[in-house]
């Protein structure tokens, strides 16, 4: 017997909030654990695994959002803005945070030989974060949202930079550590505003598509990237001061 599109989504909303909110909570501990120790690893694949998790249910609730009855969230009358947002800016979120995900995992297993990453199953990865990102910007202005455009950005420049660190010759020593902490803090940005989503609707539906609530985790994540990035520059050693005569 076929479950009813409602019904169906009510139960994909429930396994998001599981898995979400455990990614939510295991995503600190790696940032506030000892890197490399026990903590960080067995807590970074926990979260990593329920963030895989939320962001393929979040694709499927985005496609039920999408082609799903038209009567579900009967609360928002703008049924172009809910399938903008709701649609096919969910669908790109759990795309991207799933990209996050496997390429946070995948620099770091593949380290020692980053022309695994260039193989047609990564670089496929990269281009349907690519493809849902464009599309997601381009439907975002085409409705007078440039919120939509705006997160979109987030996810290309992500992508650009992913791509420069396998594409490079000769990356410096121990480069896919910073690699691996962009993109599981890019990781949190994108579940964060997905999982944010699903909440706002029912607890504040006034503010759901408040563009200052959907940008919080984008601004406390890209503040963490920048600071471990510019903490993580190689300083330049001085050069010894001759002695005086």
């Amino acid at each position: 017997m076929i479950a009813h599109p409602m019904h169906l989504f009510e139960a994909l909303v429930v396994l998001h909030v599981i898995a979400g909110a455990t990614g939510l909570i295991a995503f600190w501990v790696p940032i506030a654990a000892r890197k490399g120790g026990p903590a960080h690893r067995r807590w970074g694949r926990i979260g990593t695994y329920a963030f895989l998790a939320a962001g393929t249910l979040a694709i499927g609730m985005a496609l039920l959002s999408l082609y799903g009855p038209e009567q579900r969230l009967p609360v928002i009358t703008d049924r172009v803005l809910f399938a903008g947002l709701f649609g096919w800016m969910m669908l790109y979120l759990g795309m991207l945070t799933i990209g996050f995900a496997v390429y946070g995992l995948a620099v770091v297993r593949h380290r020692a030989n980053r022309a695994a990453l260039r193989g047609p199953l990564y670089q496929a990865m990269f281009a349907a974060v690519i493809a849902s990102a464009l599309w997601c910007g381009y439907f975002g202005l085409s409705i007078g949202q440039p919120l939509m455009a705006a997160v979109a950005l987030i996810g290309l420049a992500a992508v650009a930079t992913q791509q420069f660190y396998v594409w490079r010759q000769a990356p410096p020593p121990r480069a896919h550590v910073p690699e691996h902490f962009r993109a599981l803090l890019g990781m949190g940005i994108s579940a964060y505003t997905a999982f944010l989503s699903v909440g706002l609707i029912r607890l504040v539906p006034d503010h759901v598509f408040n563009p200052l609530i959907w940008a919080i985790p984008s601004i406390i994540g890209v503040s963490l990237i920048i600071r471990f990035s510019l903490g993580a520059r190689p300083t330049r050693r001085q050069p010894p001061q001759q002695q005086e005569a």
